[in-house]
């Protein structure tokens, strides 16, 4: 094979047909017609994309790994060629806007606040700090497009800007284009308008919808070339995915499911980006589309591309799990993330996307049905901007191994050697040369293990990878966390204390006061067409005295079967009860006592959606509200009055007059509030900008559902009387970002649906500055020990084991909460002590610590005690530190 650098390169590769647009300075991919990807580049200084590597020239499908380019042979190609097998390129990154993601990070624009052009760079440095190289992000036709024909890609929404910012950062970008997203997000990324176009079905070969998929999916793709954007042009994007999971749903739309997928591909590739486009989740996705992985354990359960041309992707790694309202604490081990990227890389796999790796907020009306405000907070980076450690620390290490690895991932051959049902050792090496690096595996999930590897034992703790850049050097193991730890802690702001609120209450509505009238109940979902959570519906029915029961211990039952999501009624102004389904089940029957009178008696509800379904088969068909409406024990027996005539109004009244801002919440009088108030209150206050520089959020828990905004902004949804299975509610605190706020006073609003007491509400600040260690002296030292020259292990660092502790923000640690060299055990936040102490563990970490930003304690016994004083001298020993972070003096926290 042979290519030459002219402004058209050209070459035959299996059968392919091979073109590369002319070259531009930056990434150049040669994209088959059919089969395989090649990246060529020449070799870049370090001032080019960010890099300190050389680049080679590929001849192989290429993609980036969890911070990395793999470059893969297909199966038929020779073994010198197979040499070339991975080009591992030194970029870090991911999110989906979710900002994308790790290897790649995946964080979406829309969840991070307005005034993003201040956040969007912090994270995606942090991403890159992280050890990434890639981020990943949907486009949300929802937000470009919210009215047929109208498109908005200002602020927040700004794609390209957000695109040039991954690019200025020397990180590559990852597209996923969909249009469907589902991402937990407002009816899976659809407008709503494009339910109501005349005989469409989402997601199948419809013509009305193929028609309006593919005119948005080519203005994108335009918008985006126009800029030159993608790698093929020098720009930062590498990759691009069309449609999202759709295996789960093909088989509802049988054979328009087949063709559906086919056209979508051919429709993409067709739009001739230069750079590869991927269906995630897809096994059958047509050739030269990538079918990648979506899962956890991808490395184990993933049955691998469906063509010996395509690479191994893994699209979505789940950090934790997004949590509805009703959910516990979601959780994922930084030991398990790490366990599955390194099973996957040592499997030949070339990319792996965190998801997340910051999950950010779903402000305003944006989550999807019953997904909370908060997002992914369990990533590495979490909802504040915060990294969480271990997660953030032990992934950033783990990048750093895979790293110093990366030649012999590149050139190396790989070989299996399988031990046992539980242990294996997977090797890359390049006969001839020093280039080898060793993955050993023991994937018991409870017992330990020893493997002999070229003549040296190797300890492999439960489920564990240990990884040997030059197989020789162990640097890294997946179970053994040297990362230090933090606490994410909630202290009541000073300034923004002492909330004095006002309330504003809203009227009831009868029929007679609602514009639209109809035979029966509206369905919820096409009355308020998304521009609200909320719609009005009211009928009246007169009864004579004899029709109602006639004893004083029996009352009529109001009956509702309601389609979701969740309902306040009221019968003559009273408030009757609340009533909701949950994520699983989304109706519900409403069932509460009420009150009625001889004449006139009026029944209004407050009927409301906690977002739109955002998945599954058929969307375009779910329906919500209340369906059938009786009175159960009247003298007659039940009564439906399902068809007696309802009106209908869509939104309540302090929505229409805007009372979230500022010159709305002058059209009305409010009064004093006192302490818990009836459903649907309006309540107000103002607060000074809490004090320093950490982030803000507001804590509701004396509050029940609703909406809140501050300075007119909103900041999402709560609902903190829907309990878990714990008795706590899924979320607390809610982000209010230091771009809402201004100097002086700003104005907060509720709207509160279902009663609450506002005097419990607090202002809070939020910081990570609690920092622990746990490390034993069994412990290897940090991979930052080492760094790779000429195919050898060198030594950077002292190659001492110890804790290492660093504050956030150019902090410093000003207090030492726990200290003990010896057995003790816990967590952060939560350590104690065991039988055996080193009576100096405070005063030898203060001295090491005491003041700095950051520290290393060093696993030397003679540190802590002489020989004579060491009262367990056969235990392997744990230092565990907690200490506290915060400003100079001179520095407001």
């Amino acid at each position: 094979m042979h290519f030459s650098y002219n402004t058209t390169v050209q070459g035959n590769f299996q059968g392919s047909s091979w073109a590369a647009p002319p070259r531009t300075g930056g990434l150049n991919w040669l994209y088959p017609k059919h089969r395989a990807i090649i990246l060529i580049d020449t070799v870049r200084s370090s001032s080019s994309y960010g890099g300190s590597d050389s680049w080679v020239l590929c001849f192989c499908p290429c993609f980036l790994l969890a911070g990395y380019i793999y470059c893969w042979p297909t199966q038929e190609q020779e073994p010198e060629k197979r040499d070339l097998r991975r080009a591992v390129f030194d970029r870090q990154w991911r999110q989906g806007a979710s900002l994308l993601w790790f290897h790649s990070l995946s964080p979406f624009p829309p969840r991070v606040p307005a005034h993003a052009m201040i956040m969007w760079p912090d994270l995606i440095i942090k991403a890159k700090e992280g050890g990434l190289n890639v981020i990943q992000t949907y486009v949300f036709w929802n937000i470009h497009e919210p009215v047929q024909g109208q498109y908005n890609f200002e602020g927040n929404y700004d794609l390209v800007k957000f695109i040039k910012l991954i690019g200025k950062q020397g990180l590559y970008a990852s597209l996923r284009v969909g249009p469907f997203i589902a991402a937990e997000w407002n009816q899976g990324g659809f407008p709503y308008w494009l339910r109501e176009v005349p005989n469409i079905t989402f997601r199948s070969y419809n013509e009305p919808f193929m028609f309006h998929m593919q005119k948005f999916t080519t203005m994108i793709v335009d918008m985006l070339r126009k800029e030159k954007l993608f790698a093929s042009q020098g720009g930062p994007i590498i990759m691009s995915q069309i449609e999202n999971e759709y295996n789960s749903v093909q088989l509802a739309y049988k054979d328009m499911g087949v063709k559906y997928v086919h056209w979508a591909a051919n429709m993409a590739v067709g739009l001739q980006t230069g750079v590869p486009w991927v269906m995630c989740k897809q096994m059958d996705a047509p050739d030269p589309v990538i079918n990648t992985c979506n899962g956890r354990h991808c490395g184990d359960t993933f049955p691998g591309p469906n063509s010996p041309n395509k690479p191994s992707l893994w699209t979505e790694n789940w950090t934790a799990q997004y949590r509805v309202f009703g959910d516990p604490p979601s959780q994922r081990a930084a030991e398990d993330i790490a366990y599955s990227v390194a099973r996957f890389f040592s499997k030949n796999g070339t990319f792996t996307n965190y998801y997340m790796y910051y999950g950010g907020t779903n402000y305003g009306r944006t989550g999807s049905s019953f997904v909370t405000t908060r997002y992914y907070d369990e990533a590495p980076i979490d909802e504040y901007g915060l990294r969480r450690e271990p997660k953030f620390g032990h992934l950033r290490d783990l990048h750093r191994a895979l790293r110093l690895s990366k030649k012999a991932l590149l050139w190396g051959v790989p070989t299996v050697q399988r031990i046992s049902n539980d242990l294996e050792i997977r090797v890359y090496e390049k006969p001839g040369t020093d280039i080898c690096a060793a993955f050993l595996t023991n994937n018991h999930t409870k017992i330990p293990a020893t493997i002999n590897f070229r003549g040296q034992d190797y300890f492999l703790p439960r489920r564990s990878i240990s990884i040997l850049p030059d197989c020789k050097t162990l640097v890294f193991n997946t179970q053994t966390m040297v990362a230090q730890h933090n606490a994410r802690n909630f202290h009541p702001s000073k300034k923004a204390g002492k909330l004095k609120w006002v309330v504003f209450q809203e009227s009831i509505p009868n029929i007679n006061e609602l514009p639209l009238q109809n035979k029966i109940p509206l369905e919820l979902y096409s009355l308020t067409k998304d521009t609200s959570d909320y719609a009005w519906y009211s009928t009246s029915i007169t009864f004579d005295r004899l029709d109602l029961p006639m004893r004083s211990d029996i009352l009529p039952v109001l009956q509702i079967a309601n389609l979701g999501h969740a309902m306040v009624a009221f019968v003559n102004g009273e408030y009757i009860g609340f009533g909701h389904g949950s994520n699983i089940e989304k109706s519900f029957v409403f069932q509460k006592p009420i009150n009625l009178k001889a004449g006139v008696n009026h029944i209004s509800l407050l009927s409301m959606t906690v977002g739109l379904p955002n998945s599954g088969a058929n969307m375009e068909k779910r329906f919500a509200g209340p369906r059938a409406i009786t009175i159960q024990g009247l003298n007659a027996g039940t009564l439906d009055v399902t068809l007696n005539n309802w009106g209908h109004e869509v939104g309540v009244k302090g929505e229409k007059l805007e009372l979230h801002t500022e010159e709305g919440s002058q059209k009305v009088k409010w009064s004093p509030a006192g302490g818990a108030g009836p459903p649907l209150t309006w309540y107000k206050t103002y607060f000074d900008v809490p004090e320093g520089q950490n982030p803000v959020a507001v804590r509701l828990t004396t509050m029940g559902k609703g909406m809140a905004w501050v300075n007119g902004k909103s900041i999402g949804r709560y609902w903190v009387n829907y309990l878990s299975p714990l008795g706590q509610p899924s979320q607390s605190e809610y982000h209010i970002p230091r771009p809402f706020l201004k100097p002086g006073k700003n104005l907060m609003v509720l709207f509160e649906e279902t009663g609450g007491n506002p005097q419990g509400i607090e202002v809070l600040l939020v910081n990570r500055d609690t920092i622990c260690s746990f490390i034993s002296e069994a412990h290897p030292p940090s991979v930052k020990t080492w760094q790779k020259e000429g195919g050898q292990m060198t030594v950077v660092e002292d190659v001492k084991s110890g804790a290492h502790l660093t504050c956030p923000d150019d902090k410093v640690i000003r207090s030492v909460d726990f200290a003990s060299f010896g057995d003790p055990s816990g967590s952060c936040g939560n350590f104690a002590e065991g039988k055996c102490t080193s009576p100096n563990s405070e005063k030898v970490v203060a001295k090491y610590c005491l003041g700095k930003n950051n520290c290393s304690i060093p696993l030397e016994r003679e540190t802590f005690d002489d020989k004579s004083h060491d009262g367990c001298p056969d235990i392997v020993k744990v230092l565990a530190v907690q200490a506290r972070c915060g400003r100079n003096k001179s520095k407001s926290d």
